[in-house]
C-alpha cells in the first residue's frame, strides 16, 4: 500500500502539459476543482471528465500512474458513497428500520464518488507534471502581491514544496523501514486494530528520527550554499506566457461558458 502512494511525484516528460506555464497549470487546477464541486448534474460531471482524461493523455504519463494514485483512496470512496446512499429524499425503494434507500440517496452517492475521484486525478496530473522547482516559483508570483503586506511569499512557498517533495522520499522510508521491520520477525498484517497500532511504534519512531535528521541535513545544505531567503534572489529561468498557454486559456473560458449553460438548463442531481 505505501508503494501506490504516488503523491508528491513528478514524472519528467515534454509533452504539451509539461509546457504548459506552472503558473498556468496551478491555476487550473484549481479552476477545474470548483467545477467539479459545482457539477451538480451528470452532464456536467461527465464533461469535466472528458476534459481530465484529455488532461491525463496529452500529459503522456502512463495511465497505470493515476490508477495508481486512486488505490490508496478507494475505501474513502467506497465509505463516502456508502453513507451518502442513506441521506437521499424522496420515495424509498428500500427500507428497514429506520434506514432508508432513495433513488436521489443513490445518485447523490455516485456523484460524491465522482467528485471525489476527480480531485485526486486534477491534482495529480499538476504534480506528475510540474516540478517543486516549478511549483516554487508559481506559487511565489502568484502570490507575490502579498509581498507589499510583509507576507514572506518565497519563504511560504518553499516550505510548500519543501513539504510536497518530501512526501514520496519518506513513504520509501517507511516501506524499508517496515520490510527491515519485517525481516527481523515483526507481526504487522494479524491480530485486532489495537495490535496493528502497537506493531506501528517500531516504524513511526525511526522514521521520525529519520524524518529529522533530513530536515537537519537540507537546512544544512541550504546554510552552506547562503540561502538567506528571496530577498534580492534572480531566477534561471523567466516564466512567459506561451502560445499554447493562450489556447488553453481560451479553451477554459468557452469551456466555462458551456458548464454554465448547461448547468442553467439541466436540473441539478444533488438537493
Amino acid at each position: 500500500m505505501i508503494s501506490d502512494i504516488t503523491l508528491g511525484q513528478y514524472f519528467p516528460g515534454k509533452s504539451v502539459i509539461h509546457r504548459f506555464d506552472p503558473r498556468l497549470k496551478l491555476i487550473l487546477t484549481v479552476f477545474f476543482i470548483v467545477l467539479v464541486f459545482c457539477a451538480g448534474n451528470f452532464v456536467n460531471m461527465a464533461l469535466v471528465y472528458a476534459t481530465v482524461i484529455c488532461g491525463m493523455v496529452m500529459s503522456k504519463v502512463p495511465m497505470k500512474i493515476y490508477f495508481k494514485s486512486l488505490k490508496p483512496i478507494f475505501f474513502i470512496v467506497a465509505f463516502t458513497g456508502i453513507l451518502n446512499l442513506f441521506y437521499g429524499t424522496g420515495e424509498p425503494l428500500w427500507q428497514w428500520g429506520f434506514i432508508t434507500i432513495t433513488l436521489n440517496g443513490i445518485l447523490n452517492s455516485i456523484i460524491i464518488a465522482l467528485r471525489i475521484i476527480a480531485l485526486i486525478l486534477i491534482s495529480s496530473i499538476l504534480t506528475f507534471t510540474t516540478s517543486p522547482t516549478q511549483l516554487t516559483d508559481a506559487i511565489e508570483r502568484i502570490l507575490k502581491p502579498l509581498t507589499y503586506i510583509k507576507v514572506p511569499v518565497h519563504e511560504f512557498a518553499m516550505m510548500m514544496t519543501i513539504a510536497l517533495r518530501f512526501v514520496p522520499t519518506l513513504l520509501e522510508e517507511t516501506d524499508k523501514i517496515m520490510s527491515a521491520q519485517k525481516a527481523r520477525g515483526a507481526d504487522m498484517e494479524s491480530g485486532g486494530f489495537t495490535q496493528r497500532v502497537k506493531a506501528l511504534i517500531p516504524v513511526l519512531i525511526p522514521l521520525f528520527v529519520s524524518a529529522f535528521r533530513r530536515a537537519y541535513d537540507l537546512a544544512t545544505a541550504m546554510e552552506s550554499r547562503c540561502y538567506n531567503g528571496g530577498n534580492g534572489r534572480t531566477k534561471m529561468k523567466i516564466l512567459k506566457i506561451q502560445r499554447n498557454d493562450i489556447i488553453m486559456i481560451t479553451f477554459c473560458v468557452v469551456f466555462l461558458a458551456g458548464f454554465i449553460a448547461i448547468a442553467f438548463f439541466v436540473p441539478p442531481i444533488i438537493r
